[in-house]
């Protein structure tokens, strides 16, 4: 179960001084421990319009987000809420309350539209907070979202960054909610009751004309449409009398107004129940971690006079999550094998077969851990470390195989040789009782278990070298003993040659041997990795899919909408989205047809 984190109140996670957004380390270091999945809800609206009241009601609180009580902007650039997420166990809900806009003391609108682009970026819902109806002037002063495709890029490709483009932007970009504070409209038409979601349509109804007034009027309503085709409205009473506004937090709730009680708890009930989890392209979806890492990046790009590419962010997380995934593979395999693997095994294959079991876990891990590893480079790097690996535990083992061979013939043979020394075998007929004791202590060095590999290959080699050293001292006992004839002595010669002859074939053949079942492991190696990596592009195109379904009906409900209200040039130019998200969807062809 992933620890839960819960700030005891907001603090600033983006500081906005003298017009400049930086961001605050010890919020960055609050995320990097969230491990959870994480809901990000944002609210965005001019000053002193009640936002913070509405996120410490989605906190739970009556306290929290600072309200302030003058017409002073009171929260300045972004601040953040982590809580436990009160509908979804296992996941932390993101409050990300928002400095107001069109602060009168501020007069920067070029900083306001960053603060809006900002919270767009980092949201997977995004609420935007307005007083009274939705007018002209209400649609005037949204006009930061006419300015998103000139403060974000969808990727780093030139051109391709237009409201025309809108496809590139939505599977980004956050469900979008307009709640409107002290509504004292009627909600109705000809009579006839309608809810706050028809409000909001009927308010986004576009203007024929081609005129400076009609595109005017037309170009908010057309971007809300096109970037945010997943909406939702809510329209909240008075909260109490206007002398009570002031200490809005402090007011007990049977001092509030009922039908605003009830208001408050249907949108946080909404927010709450529907609000999905950050996630980027794709369907990945985003701890702490990962949102520190979106936030660094955009607003770093910020700074530094660049444009926030959504895509850009993505590979730049993505590398560093890929560099820890393959860190975290590695670990994990020199841990099983750390448990597993006793040296000297008996077999190479043995060992080879502990390496396999480990390097299938390690790459899963890393599969688990990793996300648009372009071209597989980081999984090439896991392979080449795993080989790495590999080769290093042959090396230990074989030479923890030959010190325990060294040791037993040192154990086995030193009699032997003290025998020598001794002069035992220097008689008549001592070379027959010498090579007899040989062959003697050469069977018990054989029967000895566990003297790793080498009992298949070096273990021989290792007897081999020994034996060569001390054929000066055969050779002698050969020469002196005088119970054998010249003859013998020749054939025994020719013996020994024939012996030799035959360990060198042997020895050769294990060689071979070895080598093939190196050669096997690395063929299954690279089979693991292509049937691991099959099964990841697999489920990643399953979720590529369903996102491409989701934005494509989506399309398709505004183009029909824009059909019936009779603006067709806008429906075609629609098209172009829908025909650009069918083609992504074509050629995310089964995996099995790449490979």
């Amino acid at each position: 179960m992933a620890p839960e984190i819960n700030l005891p109140g907001p603090m600033s996670l983006i500081d906005n001084t003298k017009g400049q957004l930086v961001v605050n380390p010890e919020a960055l270091k609050i995320l990097s421990a969230i491990t959870q999945p994480v809901v990000v809800v944002a609210i965005v609206g001019l000053y002193r319009t009640g936002k913070s009241y509405l996120m410490n009601k989605l906190a739970g609180k009556k306290n929290g987000f600072s309200l302030g009580s003058t017409v002073k902007s009171h929260t300045k650039g972004i601040w953040m809420w982590c809580v436990p997420h009160p509908k979804k166990p296992e996941h932390t809900l993101v409050l990300l309350d928002t400095e107001g806009l069109g602060d009168i003391e501020k007069g920067d609108n070029e900083n306001d539209s960053w603060i809006f682009a900002l919270a767009i970026l980092l949201s997977s819902t995004f609420v935007y907070n307005s007083m009274g109806t939705i007018n002209q002037q209400a649609m005037d002063q949204l006009h930061y979202v006419t300015e998103l495709t000139d403060r974000i890029k969808a990727n780093s490709s030139p051109g391709n960054n237009s409201v025309d483009d809108s496809a590139d932007f939505v599977s980004f970009f956050p469900a979008f909610v307009w709640t409107l504070r002290d509504f004292t409209l009627e909600l109705e038409v000809d009579g006839e009751p309608i809810t706050a979601d028809d409000y909001l349509e009927l308010s986004l109804k576009l203007r024929k004309g081609t005129d400076k007034k009609s595109k005017s009027f037309n170009d908010p309503r057309l971007c809300i449409r096109k970037f945010f085709p997943k909406r939702k409205c809510f329209v909240f009473d008075w909260p109490a009398p206007k002398k009570y506004l002031a200490h809005l937090e402090q007011l007990k709730e049977e001092e509030l107004n009922p039908d605003f009680i009830e208001q408050v708890a249907e949108f946080c009930s909404y927010i709450l129940s529907h609000s999905n989890v950050k996630t980027l392209s794709g369907g990945i979806p985003v701890n702490g971690p990962r949102l520190e890492s979106l936030v660094l990046t955009y607003v770093n790009a910020i700074s530094s006079g660049d444009l926030p590419c959504m895509e850009n962010a993505v590979l730049a997380l993505a590398q560093i999550e890929n560099s820890a995934a393959v860190e975290k593979a590695i670990a994990h395999y020199e841990q099983q094998m750390g448990q597993k693997v006793q040296l000297p095994t008996e077999t190479l294959q043995e060992l080879l077969d502990l390496h396999r079991d480990s390097e299938r876990e390690a790459i899963e891990v890393f599969m688990k851990n990793s996300f648009k590893d372009v071209d597989q480079m980081f999984q090439r790097k896991l392979g080449a470390q795993l080989e790495a690996r590999r080769d290093d535990f042959c090396k230990q083992n074989s030479k923890a195989s030959s010190d325990c061979c060294m040791a037993l013939l040192q154990d086995i043979f030193g009699p032997l040789e003290e025998d020598v020394k001794q002069g035992t075998f220097s008689k008549p007929g001592g070379y027959r009782l010498f090579t007899q004791k040989l062959q003697e202590l050469k069977n018990k060095y054989y029967q000895v278990p566990r003297k790793g590999i080498q009992v298949n290959y070096t273990a021989k080699e290792v007897l081999k070298k020994y034996l060569e050293s001390k054929e000066d001292v055969a050779d002698a006992l050969l020469q002196t003993d005088q119970s054998l004839s010249e003859k013998e002595k020749a054939i025994e010669v020719e013996r020994i040659k024939a012996e030799s002859a035959e360990a060198a074939k042997k020895m050769l053949e294990e060689i071979q041997k070895k080598n093939e079942e190196m050669m096997e492991q690395k063929e299954k190696s690279y089979q693991e990795h292509v049937k691991q990596l099959t099964e990841k592009m697999e489920r990643d195109r399953a979720q590529l899919m369903a996102e491409q379904e989701k934005t494509l009906a989506l399309k398709l409900q505004e183009q029909e909408r824009l059909l019936k209200e009779g603006f067709e040039n806008e429906s075609k130019r629609l098209q172009k989205d829908i025909w650009d998200i069918q083609m992504r969807s074509k050629s995310l062809e089964p995996i099995c047809n790449i490979l």
